[in-house]
């Protein structure tokens, strides 16, 4: 088993005390598999994706990758398996402002030595970012940006993607091409994938889908 999560329980300081966030969840998945996680706003879907990433520390429960329980390193072993072994594709992009768009695409990737430039240009090819690599991100479009955020995560090559919204900044027919290459790139390096969505379309081409509804998966 990929991620194996159990137990997890998520609350942050309230006026009137703690409030919770995540009451109890447990789920898992095997490499290569996709499931989309939705929910309304509030429910707990970013907290979930950020704590199965190692941003961020449970109150209780685990979040086991590989059989490696994270909650149990410290922050540089952490880093280390976001580094390895898990892709986080945000709703803000994070870009570097004073790199390239191939140098970001690459960044990732350098850090866990794993940089491959016929495979970055392949990304890069499929993305339509062939013709922008050696612009800055203040050059691109909000959906250029976008991809080249995706681009930089999938060069990496992840056992893992962690999806925040990937496709929330572009329209309908390009967020369908980007979820095409998605789904097709995590299928050919046997990724597995965990996107969070408020898209009824786009969850249901996932393998498999979970509801959170206040801090529970319904």
């Amino acid at each position: 088993m990929l991620l194996r999560v159990t137990d997890l329980v998520k609350t942050y300081p309230g006026p009137d005390g703690p409030l919770p966030i995540l009451n109890g969840i447990s789920m898992e998945m095997k490499a290569g598999a996709t499931l989309a996680l939705t929910g309304e706003s509030g429910s707990g879907k970013s907290t979930l994706l950020h704590l199965v990433g190692g941003l961020d520390q449970p109150d209780t429960g685990r979040v086991e990758i590989d059989g490696t329980d994270i909650g149990a390193m410290d922050d540089a072993a952490r880093a280390a398996v976001r580094r390895d072994k898990v892709g986080v594709i945000f709703q803000q992009f994070n870009l570097i402002p004073s790199l390239t768009v191939a140098s970001n695409i690459a960044f990732q990737a350098r850090l866990g030595g794993r940089e491959d430039k016929e495979w970055m240009g392949d990304l890069a090819a499929r993305m339509g970012l062939a013709e922008q690599m050696s612009k800055y991100p203040e050059q691109l479009s909000g959906g250029q940006q976008q991809r080249v955020a995706i681009a930089r995560t999938l060069a990496a090559r992840p056992a893992l993607i962690l999806a925040d919204e990937p496709t929330g900044n572009l329209d309908e027919a390009t967020a369908d091409s980007v979820m095409d290459l998605m789904l097709e790139l995590a299928a050919e390096t046997k990724a597995a994938l965990l996107m969070v969505t408020h898209s009824e379309r786009l969850a249901g081409r996932m393998g498999r889908r979970l509801h959170l509804r206040a801090g529970r998966l319904a």
